[in-house]
């Protein structure tokens, strides 16, 4: 029961990865660009972001902020006094995670652009019909008949 949580993050940095790699989140879109600028500008978000995290623990732990409580889940493997392995691992999850819902927000947005805002669909005409099907005429200015 020790390594429930190590596995349990893991789980979910496999989902993680499902889901970047499916849909060219970050780490995905760094390998369907094919560039290794792309690729290290990617890894050095990644892995600065996790090293500030990082730090900050260290910084907490050595305030006497943060601290190892006792849990049957964890696996007992210190790679700093306070400091477990499972946090190096929540926090590749938590930074790729963040990255992902950014990259995620930022196409869906694109792609809700892309459908048109005020198009013939969402103006009450049926799917595949124009805007001059839809009543609407170049040049007419709002209120002329």
């Amino acid at each position: 029961m020790n390594w429930a949580y190590a596995a349990a993050l893991g789980f979910s940095l496999l989902g993680m990865a499902i889901l970047d790699f499916r849909h060219g989140l970050f780490w995905g879109a760094a390998l369907r660009n094919k560039s290794a600028r792309t690729w290290a500008r990617t890894a050095a978000v990644h892995f600065g972001v996790w090293g500030v995290f990082l730090l900050w623990d260290v910084l907490g732990i050595g305030l006497g902020v943060f601290f190892r409580g006792d849990s049957p889940y964890m696996t007992g493997i210190d790679v700093a006094p306070h400091l477990p392995v499972e946090e190096l691992l929540f926090l590749f999850f938590l930074v790729w995670l963040t990255t992902n819902v950014f990259a995620g927000t930022a196409k869906l947005a694109e792609w809700r652009a892309g459908r048109g805002a005020g198009s013939a669909t969402r103006q009450g005409a049926p799917r595949g019909a124009t805007r001059e099907a839809a009543g609407h005429r170049a040049g007419r200015e709002a209120g002329q008949p």
